[in-house]
C-alpha cells in the first residue's frame, strides 16, 4: 500500500511540474508513514510542507492542488487533507486485504528483499576472551550480532560471521597460571593463588581435566592434554581449547554458529602485527617518546595519542586490532560491522584512525560499529550476580537452562542494543501476556489452534472460497490487522539498514497485539462459508508473518502452547 501511495504522489508531483507549482529540478525527500490513529486514515504524507516553500504557498493550498492531481486509484478509498497540510490516505478494503494474498503466495519469502544486491557484509560479534563461560553480556551480543545477520541476508546481503579469539597476551598467561595452580592443588584462597588469576569454579574443571590427560575436540584443533602441572605452555594450550570448546557448545544450544573463526594469536604467528608497526612508522605517523612507540591517532581524529609498543616492550591491545582490520580489508570486506559491548567505545576512534593511518584506501569510518549496554538479571526484583560455575558473573549458559533459548534470545534481542537491559528472569519464565515472547508466540500457536478446530468440524480451509472473499474482511480490527502484515516488508528492511534487530521485535508484539484484539473481536467459526474462510486466511497470513519475524530473531514458533 505504501509503494502504491510513493507512486501516486510522485504522479502528482510530475502533474505540479508541469504546471509549473513547483521547479523542475525539485526532488523533495518526502515521508509517507503509517498513522497513529485510524481515523486519521492508514498512511500519511508531508510532501504538502516540502512543497510549500519552493511553491511559494501555504501547505494546505499545496495539498489541495496535490490532491487534485492525484491519479485514480483503486486502493485507495479516500484522501483527506489534515492539519497544516498533512495529506490522509485511506486504504480501499479490497487492497488492504490483497496482502493476505501476497504473504500466502510468498509465504517464508515474504519480507525478504534483494536490496542488499549480493553485497558482501562481515559480521563480527561475540569475540570473547577464550578464559571463561560466556557471561550474559556475551549473550546479548550473540542475540543481537545472529539477529543482525539474519535481518541483512533476509534483504539480499552475503554475510560472513566472525569470531575473534583473543587467545593472546596477559589474560592467557593469567588463565594457564590459574589453572595450573589448581592443577597443584591451589585453591583462590591459599597462599601462591596468581595474583590476576581466576577464580570460577570452572578452572577446577580445566585442570582435572588437564591431569586426567583429556582430548578436546574444539572448532579447529585437537589438543590432548599431558597431564604435567609444571607443563605451563601445555597447559595454557588444552586450557585455551577447553574454554573454546565450552564457549563453542553454549553457542550452539542459543542457536548461533560461525563461519570464521579468527585467532589473535595467528597475527603474530604471520608476523601481521610487525608489518601494521612497521607500515604506519614508514608513513610518519608514529614517533617515540619515553621510550615507547606512539601512533599519531590525534591526526585522525582522536582525543590524544597512542602508544602501540610500550616502554618495557611488547605492543598494547590497538596495534593487533588495527592489524585485524587490515586483514579484513585485505579478504575484500568493503562493509564490515562489529557488534561488541559498550566497553569497546574508547576503541572505536583509534582503530579508525590506525586504519587511516595505513593509507590503503579505507574509507573513514570504517568498520561501522554497534555496541551493546550491560545486563542486569533479576529474580524476585533483587539482582542476580553471582554463578556458581564462573564465580563473578552470571553466565549465558545460566540464562539458557532458567529460561528457555527462545524466551533469553528474544529479551536479549528486543531493546535497543545502546540501552541498558534488565533481563527478568520470572518474567522470561511466565506464561502470560506481560511475558512478551510467550505473547508473540501464543498468537502464531493460537491460529494453528483454530484450523485444527475448523479441521476437526468439517470445515477444512478453502483457498479459493477465501481468495474470492477477501473483500468481507472490514471490521476494524481487521483492518488493523491487514496494515500491520503490509508494513512487514519495510519493518525487516528498515531495520537491516539501521542495524537494529529490537525493530522486529516490536514488529511482532505489534502484530500480536493487532491479532489478539482481532481473534476476540471478529469470531472465525461463523456458518458464513464465505466469511469464514475469509478470516481462516487472515489467520494463515498472520501466522506466517509471524513466524517469519520470529525466524529472524532465531525464536521458534510453536503450534501448541
Amino acid at each position: 500500500m505504501k509503494d502504491t501511495i510513493v507512486a501516486l504522489l510522485d504522479a502528482a508531483l510530475a502533474e505540479l511540474k508541469q504546471q509549473e507549482v513547483v521547479p523542475q529540478e525539485l526532488s523533495p525527500a518526502y515521508k509517507v508513514d503509517p498513522t497513529k490513529d485510524k481515523a486519521h486514515g492508514d498512511y500519511a504524507t508531508n510532501l504538502a510542507l516540502m512543497l510549500a516553500k519552493p511553491a511559494k504557498a501555504a501547505p494546505r493550498q499545496v495539498a489541495e492542488k496535490l490532491v487534485a492531481a492525484l491519479p485514480e486509484s483503486a486502493a485507495v478509498s479516500k484522501v483527506e487533507i489534515a492539519g497544516p497540510g498533512f495529506i490522509n490516505f485511506f486504504a480501499a478494503t479490497d487492497a488492504a486485504a490483497q496482502v493476505v494474498r501476497q504473504v500466502l503466495d510468498a509465504g517464508d519469502a515474504f519480507g525478504r528483499s534483494l536490496a542488499g544486491a549480493g553485497e558482501k557484509v562481515q559480521v563480527e560479534f561475540v569475540s570473547a576472551n577464550p578464559t571463561g563461560p560466556l557471561h550474559v553480556g556475551h549473550g546479548r551480543g550473540a542475540a543481537v550480532g545472529d539477529c543482525l545477520c539474519r535481518l541483512l541476508e533476509a534483504t539480499g546481503y552475503d554475510v560472513t560471521r566472525e569470531f575473534y579469539y583473543n587467545d593472546a597476551g596477559a589474560q592467557i598467561t593469567n588463565l594457564a597460571l590459574s589453572v595450573q595452580a589448581r592443577a597443584k592443588g591451589l585453591g583462590p584462597d591459599s597462599d601462591g593463588w596468581p595474583e590476576d588469576g581466576y577464580r570460577g569454579g570452572y578452572i577446577e574443571d580445566v585442570a582435572k581435566a588437564y591431569l586426567a590427560g583429556e582430548t578436546i575436540h574444539a572448532d579447529d584443533r585437537h589438543v590432548t592434554a599431558k597431564a604435567d602441572p609444571e607443563d605451563l605452555d601445555a597447559i595454557r594450550e588444552f586450557a585455551v581449547a577447553y574454554l573454546r570448546r565450552e564457549q563453542d557448545l553454549d553457542l550452539r544450544a542459543f542457536g548461533v554458529g560461525f563461519d570464521v573463526y579468527f585467532l589473535e594469536s595467528s597475527l603474530y604467528q604471520q608476523g601481521k602485527v610487525e608489518e601494521t608497526a612497521r607500515r604506519l612508522t614508514d608513513n610518519g605517523h608514529t614517533y617515540e617518546q619515553d621510550g615507547a612507540l606512539w601512533l599519531r591517532t590525534t591526526d585522525f581524529g582522536d582525543d590524544k595519542d597512542r602508544v602501540m609498543r610500550k616502554s618495557e616492550g611488547g605492543y598494547t591491545y590497538f596495534l593487533p586490532d588495527v592489524a585485524y582490520h587490515l586483514d579484513k580489508w585485505q579478504r575484500g570486506f568493503t562493509s564490515v560491522i562489529n557488534e561488541q559491548g559498550a566497553d569497546h567505545h574508547s576503541t572505536v576512534t583509534r582503530v579508525r584512525a590506525g586504519l587511516q593511518a595505513l593509507d590503503v584506501g579505507i574509507p573513514q569510518g570504517w568498520p561501522d560499529y554497534v555496541l551493546h549496554q550491560m545486563v542486569l538479571v533479576t529474580r524476585s526484583g533483587v539482582e542476580v550476580k553471582l554463578s556458581k560455575r564462573a564465580g563473578s558473573y552470571v553466565t549465558l549458559r545460566d540464562l539458557i537452562d532458567e529460561v528457555g533459548r527462545d524466551a533469553t534470545r528474544f529479551f536479549l534481542a528486543a531493546r535497543r542494543a545502546d540501552s541498558q537491559l534488565t533481563f527478568d528472569i520470572d518474567l522470561a519464565r511466565s506464561q502470560s501476556n506481560d511475558n512478551p515472547v510467550y505473547y508473540v508466540q501464543y498468537a502464531h500457536a493460537r491460529v494453528c489452534s483454530v484450523l485444527r478446530k475448523a479441521e476437526s468440524e468439517g470445515l477444512a480451509f478453502d483457498h479459493a472460497t477465501a481468495m474470492a472473499n477477501l473483500g468481507l474482511l472490514e471490521a476494524d480490527q481487521e483492518k488493523a490487522l491487514l496494515n500491520r502484515l503490509a508494513r512487514y516488508p519495510e519493518v525487516v528492511e528498515h531495520a537491516a539498514k539501521a542495524r537494529e534487530p529490537q525493530q522486529i521485535a516490536q514488529y511482532l508484539q505489534d502484530l500480536a497485539a493487532d491479532f489478539h484484539s482481532c481473534y476476540n473481536a471478529c469470531k472465525v467459526m461463523v456458518d458464513d462459508d464465505a466469511l469464514r474462510n475469509a478470516r481462516l486466511a487472515l489467520g494463515l497470513a498472520a501466522r506466517q508473518v509471524l513466524r517469519n519475524g520470529l525466524d529472524l530473531m532465531g525464536v521458534g514458533a510453536p503450534e501448541e502452547m
